[in-house]
């Protein structure tokens, strides 16, 4: 197999979750890298992908039921502060006070 140097920069925190990763799995980093990066997904991710995307789905069809439920809300309480319910009330109040 032909190889070629891979080289990248890291936050020093990156490179110590690699070298523990590395050591508990027993291999060297390179090792550890390949390893992962060389893996296909699995029917386990493959499933949380499709769980995923179904979900996101559902956010953002929640988030518009429930902003089309806000802005009618608004609007049945516009009207009725300043429709002719609000003036009967008025005149009602008014006729009990005096």
């Amino acid at each position: 197999m032909k190889t070629a140097r891979v080289t990248f920069l890291a936050a020093p925190e990156f490179k110590a979750f690699l070298v523990e990763e590395a050591e508990r799995e027993g291999v060297s980093v390179a090792e550890l890298v390949r390893r992962r990066c060389e893996q296909r997904a699995g029917a386990d991710e493959a499933a949380l992908a499709l769980l995923a995307a179904e979900l996101r789905k559902a956010v953002t069809e929640a988030r518009t039921s429930l902003r089309e439920g806000l802005e009618a809300a608004h609007a049945a309480l516009r009207r009725r502060a300043s429709g002719p319910e609000r003036k009967a009330r008025r005149r009602r109040a008014a006729a009990a006070l005096g």
